[in-house]
């Protein structure tokens, strides 16, 4: 509260007619008065300062660690204003909300009966009267003249305290002590106090809005990054951590950094939920990445990089989505006697709850077979898992099938999300024997958990997608024999495209209307000749190939009719090799693609890491932000 400048010798003259005839003032300031009086019922000594309640040294060192990050604050707005505060004689003393002194600055106000203050309670019913007392009852900022405060011994200076309030709650009090008994500028001395407090109240909201918004960075499945003009990583979250690997710099760690578009981003142009892959030395992460500046003012001074695993986001997804698979048995299309017989078959053995091993070339179509069992069983309604097996480090593995711990969260497993469902493994011939014993024996046994005993037992069907023949890799020691005699319980052979020739027509004309409904374009139609070419050739890829061929010729095509000459089969070298060495034959196939580098992978039958080597050598796709 602002007052104005009192008169000295009235307000000691107010003071000791109160404490010689009990008799209050009008002229006394009320919360001052209503603060004598309490003084005088508790019994509180006037002439000095009465025995104060401390804290132990152990409680003071424990208390100050407490506070910590609020001292240091405090400590840089005290080294602003340091002469000020010796100019002026003055003292200032930073208290918690239960009224400990946390730390004094300056002269200690009560050096003259006190060494130390720094832990000592100072409310009222410690010191009787004082501004810090009136200002945290009233939660107002309160200017106290010397006279008015109850300990005598404090008449001989003035004193200002206000109260830092977030969220409607006291949090600390501040207060100055002036030991000058003349001309004390106290509209500086509000003035001062004021500014202090409102800048401790904004920086306590913010260290709440920052421990909130890291709590949500941490928990939420992407990486973040914080990259400055100079491209340093200011801040990151645990998932990108792992990523850097200790590096400070994207561009130390990313070998494709110059196609990632945070520079793009630092002079201003944002980058909206972008397929993006990013490539280290050891792993290349397929993620959707948002990148957005940060301005300050008007000037760009950093950008925000937001980028999640595509793996991780279709897991999301299939957790909104129960999981449900995305091929029915009837969206495998078919006329000859082979494909019907394992159309046929899949229907018979998806109503029973056997295991299942799908043995086939690739390309054959297993992981769509696997979804249509899955969705034409009792097990629909539950989640579908898909495992895509690979030679990776046994921990990795580990963590994918049976979970980990993450602090004391449990983060779930394939094996647990698969509860009551399917999990479907692809390409399981490149799980590492160690790990399909410990799946097979989960399936099989259960697991025991290790604090209270009970075994967790899984219901889950397996179905198991393998190029190879399993009998013969489990035989050679090379896969799990416990593993392969598991999914053992029903064999189906899927069979080649080259076996079913009579069925090319069927599939092609599938896909095209599979693309029109997808692309929400006109549909397009296959040519006699251009069939005839399809029927010829010996589809080493069998359907993922044809399909790679038959969405290349969906884009290509111009009208709704699709010729022989506008389809480029596997063995043609326009599309096949010349693409490697000739630009034109390569920004053919990109414009095919419609600049999709998924496309562009199936159709040419290679790697995204592989096709980026080539977008950059052909001057392709993402520019660098330099040029």
């Amino acid at each position: 509260m602002i007052r104005e400048r009192r008169n000295k010798e009235k307000l000691a003259s107010y003071y000791k007619k109160f404490m010689e005839e009990g008799v209050i003032d009008p002229n006394v300031h009320p919360w001052v008065a209503e603060s004598w009086q309490r003084c005088q019922a508790l019994g509180l000594p006037h002439d000095t300062l009465p025995r104060i309640n401390k804290l132990s040294k152990s409680e003071i060192d424990a208390h100050q660690k407490t506070h910590e990050f609020i001292v240091k604050y405090v400590d840089g707005l005290y080294e602003q204003s340091k002469q000020h505060f010796n100019i002026h004689n003055l003292s200032m003393l930073l208290i918690d909300e239960d009224g400990y002194v946390i730390k004094n600055y300056a002269l200690p106000f009560f050096q003259r009966v006190i060494e130390d203050i720094q832990g000592m309670r100072v409310l009222e019913e410690d010191v009787g009267t004082s501004s810090i007392s009136v200002a945290r009852e009233h939660n107002v900022p309160f200017l106290m003249f010397g006279p008015e405060m109850w300990v005598k011994d404090q008449h001989s200076g003035d004193a200002c305290s206000a109260p830092i309030v977030v969220n409607g709650k006291i949090r600390y009090i501040i207060s100055f002590f002036s030991l000058d008994q003349n001309d004390l500028p106290y509209d500086l001395l509000l003035s001062l106090l004021l500014t202090m407090k409102y800048s401790i109240e904004q920086h306590l909201s913010m260290l709440e809005r920052w421990t909130i918004n890291q709590i949500m960075m941490e928990q939420l499945p992407v990486s973040v990054y914080w990259v400055g003009k100079d491209a340093d990583v200011k801040y990151c979250n645990e998932n990108a951590r792992k990523r850097l690997d200790g590096k400070k710099k994207l561009e130390d760690v990313f070998l494709n950094y110059e196609h990632i578009p945070v520079k793009k981003a630092l002079k201003g142009v944002p980058t909206h939920r972008r397929e993006i892959t990013w490539i280290t030395q050891d792993r290349t992460y397929e993620d959707i990445t948002t990148v957005m500046p940060i301005k300050v003012g008007s000037e760009v001074e950093s950008a925000l990089v937001l980028s999640m695993s595509i793996e991780d986001l279709k897991t999301t997804i299939a957790h909104a989505t129960g999981y449900s698979s995305r091929y029915s048995l009837y969206s495998m299309v078919g006329e000859t006697s082979e494909f019907l017989a394992l159309q046929h078959k899949a229907t018979r053995v998806a109503r029973t709850d056997n295991n299942i091993l799908l043995q086939g070339e690739p390309g054959t179509g297993k992981q769509r077979l696997a979804h249509g069992i899955h969705q034409a069983s009792s097990r629909a309604a539950a989640p579908l898992i898909v495992v895509k097996c690979m030679n990776a480090p046994l921990k990795e593995l580990e963590t994918e099938f049976f979970g980990r711990m993450d602090g004391d969260q449990p983060i779930a497993g394939k094996l647990e999300l698969s509860l009551g469902g399917t999990l479907f493994l692809d390409e399981v011939e490149k799980l590492p024997v160690e790990i399909g014993d410990k799946l097979a024996d989960a399936l099989l046994y259960g697991i025991v958990n290790k604090e209270t005993g009970i075994v967790k037992k899984f219901n889950v069907r397996v179905i198991a997608a393998c190029d190879s023949n399993l009998k013969r890799l489990a035989d050679k020691g090379l896969f799990s024999r416990k593993l392969y005699e598991l999914v053992l319980d029903t064999t189906m052979r899927v069979p080649p495209l080259r076996e079913r020739v009579k069925d090319i027509e069927v599939i092609a004309t599938h896909i095209l209307a599979e693309m029109s409904a997808q692309h929400n374009l006109p549909p397009k139609r296959l040519a006699p000749e251009a069939i005839t070419m399809l029927i010829n050739c010996s589809w080493p890829g069998n359907i993922k190939q044809l399909q790679g061929v038959i969405e290349q010729a969906f884009f290509h095509t111009p009208g709704s009719t699709i010729e022989a000459e506008n389809i480029k089969l596997p063995g043609d070298r326009t599309l096949e090799k010349s693409w490697k060495y000739d630009k034109e034959a390569f920004i053919a196939a990109w414009k095919s693609a419609g600049g999709n580098i998924s496309k562009l992978a199936n159709m040419l039958d290679v790697s995204r890491v592989t096709l980026y080597r080539y977008l950059k050598k052909y001057g392709l796709g993402p520019k660098s932000s330099e040029e």
